[in-house]
């Protein structure tokens, strides 16, 4: 099914005499108050805030573990992560359920999920990123969409351990 209304999105570009474009879905959250985006094919689910039972000895960012469906899954707080202030929980704060190659799934704990926005390709600029800035390394691009710039997350650099 998803070949057909790729094949379809393509066939009607270029009726309008435009070349195909790829697009890529992303789920914009928000994080005090800027917006980042994390790429579809990478959320498993998302889930409302719920009793997170702590782990001993770990790093600060990590918050613990909550069941999923019978699934033990770990959650960080993205906020303490990328160096910001810490978490204030509130009604719109969820746990994104992520599935990643090498770590499985991971939970990351987010101010709010604002919508899903389905980004072209000729929207997103790549980042070069200064080593020694720690933040910028989470993020390996921004898009524009109406006039509003997201950050795009590298996930796979956010769920390793070693660069809290």
């Amino acid at each position: 099914m998803e070949q057909l209304s790729t094949r379809k999105q393509e066939y009607v570009q270029e009726v309008e005499g435009k070349e195909p474009v790829e697009t890529i879905q992303y789920i914009v959250i928000r994080l005090g108050k800027e917006q980042y985006g994390i790429d579809i094919c990478n959320v498993d689910s998302i889930v409302r805030m719920q009793h997170i039972t702590r782990v001993p000895k770990v790093a600060a960012y990590l918050k613990g573990v909550i069941n999923l469906r019978g699934e033990v899954i770990p959650v960080m707080s993205l906020r303490l992560k990328m160096g910001l202030a810490e978490d204030e929980v509130t009604r719109s704060t969820r746990i994104i359920i992520l599935k990643l190659d090498q770590q499985g799934n991971v939970g990351i704990m987010v101010d709010e999920v604002k919508e899903v926005v389905t980004l072209e390709t000729t929207d997103i600029e790549k980042v070069s990123y200064d080593s020694k800035d720690d933040k910028t390394n989470f993020i390996n691009g921004v898009g524009k969409h109406d006039g509003e710039l997201i950050s795009l997350l590298d996930l796979n650099t956010v769920a390793l351990e070693d660069n809290a």
